[in-house]
């Protein structure tokens, strides 16, 4: 198997994404200038100065390559940007170098076991440049000939085609033929054609053929006869990631696979095997590594099995920089009755780079509604912003901005383009916020089913006795 390790590059194709507009979709990067300073408001980024000039060190380092098996921790309360800068990064970092996303409850979810769903989010946050070498015809052009049988089911013909230096002649089978007339090539153009997969490219026209009185648009891009040779040998970079390189060769539908979406378990001897042959690679100088970043969100939701693994996997050699963001503060650790600081455990910890996150000012705020309402396409007035601005200090972020587009179609019911402060007022009565919803429980409570033992508080959280372990550390 080792021997025969297939990467699938060849096959693989580029897939339309459908834009829509999610909740960071108004993401562009972290809005820092070439020395790394924050701007005020760049990139859809607002605030988090030091948070964001912290990741942005982080990621110079990464796209050196002189970091990996390093881990971050961004910690701070809910709705504060923790996963606005993790997406600022993956924007920044570009397609080249692999960004894997993963919520830490996605693990149990998932068919198959927390080590091997971890396993498999490390190794697609690895890449692999792998340089090959291919084989071309380029050249200009002289005569197509094709003769069809009486039948029309065969056909066979004759290519002429030229450089600056040389001219030569190739039959054509049905396939070459097929690719020609898709590609509508006709004598004086220039193409360039793919020994290895025979695909044909029309690189222009030739400027011999400029002043021929042809049927051309006025597109049409004329360029010089090549030099040189005919057949040519030229390089060609394939960026995959050593878990498509593992799908590929664990299924017998090859990189098919990779779209069934079911990759199931992998064998560790093969992904051992594939591990040498792409340390072989690197040694031949075909292939290089490039460390990526797996970013999980919501890590304190891992149980100390994963904690352990996770402290394993960031001393192998081929481990990406992982980042992880919590909003927890003395939690426990799941599987356990240890409680510790973000709920991760202390020898993890131990290892992690620590960066806070803290609440947004109401100008940082006000700001984050203004580029929300650009995203949605919503016109604001100043009043109605300045009430969504007082709200969001009130309540939270997130619940205010969930606001403008229901406000908007309220806009839009009374023949309006703009959102004014009525429909600010409409919709904050037809939806609770976290403290509304808790004092109508608190009012409703005799009518609800509800745990016992649990009281409510208006404006506060369900309050309760404090685990002994909390206590004993409140105490010290």
């Amino acid at each position: 198997m080792a021997t025969q390790i297939t990467t699938g590059t060849s096959e693989l194709r580029d897939i339309t994404k459908m834009e829509r507009i999610g909740a960071h979709s108004h993401i562009r990067g972290l809005g820092l200038d070439d020395r790394l300073e924050p701007r005020e408001n760049s990139q859809g980024m607002v605030g988090q100065a030091k948070a964001r000039k912290a990741a942005g060190m982080i990621l110079k380092m990464v796209q050196e390559g002189r970091i990996a098996g390093r881990a971050m921790l961004f910690a701070g309360p809910p709705s504060t940007g923790k996963t606005a800068i993790a997406l600022g990064m993956a924007q920044t970092l570009g397609p080249d170098v692999p960004f894997t996303m993963i919520a830490a409850s996605e693990v149990f979810s998932l068919s198959m076991s927390k080590t091997e769903a971890l396993t498999q989010a490390f190794r697609r946050s690895i890449g692999v440049r792998i340089k090959e070498e291919t084989e071309i015809i380029e050249g200009e052009v002289v005569e197509i000939q094709i003769d069809r049988s009486l039948t029309g089911a065969t056909k066979t013909g004759k290519l002429t085609i030229k450089t600056t230096d040389m001219e030569t002649i190739y039959d054509l089978g049905n396939k070459m033929i097929d690719a020609l007339s898709k590609e509508k090539v006709t004598a004086g153009d220039v193409i360039s054609i793919d020994k290895t997969s025979g695909k044909v490219t029309k690189l222009g026209r030739s400027f011999a053929r400029s002043r021929d009185y042809d049927a051309m648009g006025a597109d049409t891009r004329f360029v010089q006869c090549p030099e040189g040779e005919i057949q040519k040998r030229k390089e060609v970079v394939h960026t995959v990631s050593l878990h498509e390189i593992d799908v590929i060769n664990s299924r017998t539908q090859g990189f098919l696979a990779l779209f069934a979406g079911d990759t199931g378990e992998i064998k560790p001897e093969l992904r051992n095997q594939i591990n040498a042959k792409v340390a072989e690679w690197r040694e031949e100088g075909k292939a290089e590594i490039i460390p990526g970043v797996l970013f999980i969100d919501e890590v304190h939701m891992l149980d100390i099995e994963c904690f352990s693994f996770l402290n394993r996997a960031l001393e192998n050699e081929l481990a990406p920089l992982v980042i992880m963001a919590s909003n927890r503060g003395v939690a426990r650790i799941r599987g356990t009755n240890l409680y510790s600081p973000h709920g991760l455990p202390p020898d993890l910890l131990d290892r992690v780079l620590i960066v806070s996150t803290q609440p947004y000012t109401s100008d940082d705020i006000k700001h984050i509604i203004k580029i929300r309402c650009e995203e949605e396409d919503v016109t604001l007035t100043e009043r109605a912003l300045d009430i969504l601005t007082h709200l969001a200090a009130d309540t939270t972020l997130r619940y205010v901005l969930n606001l403008i587009s229901c406000a908007q179609m309220l806009a839009k019911k009374r023949k309006s383009e703009i959102v004014e402060e009525v429909d600010i007022r409409r919709v904050y009565s037809y939806f609770f916020d976290e403290k509304r919803s808790v004092e109508w429980i608190k009012e409703q409570q005799h009518r609800l089913v509800s745990e016992e033992g649990v009281d409510f508080e208006p404006a506060s959280k369900p309050t309760g006795k404090a685990p002994a372990q909390v206590e004993a550390m409140d105490e010290s």
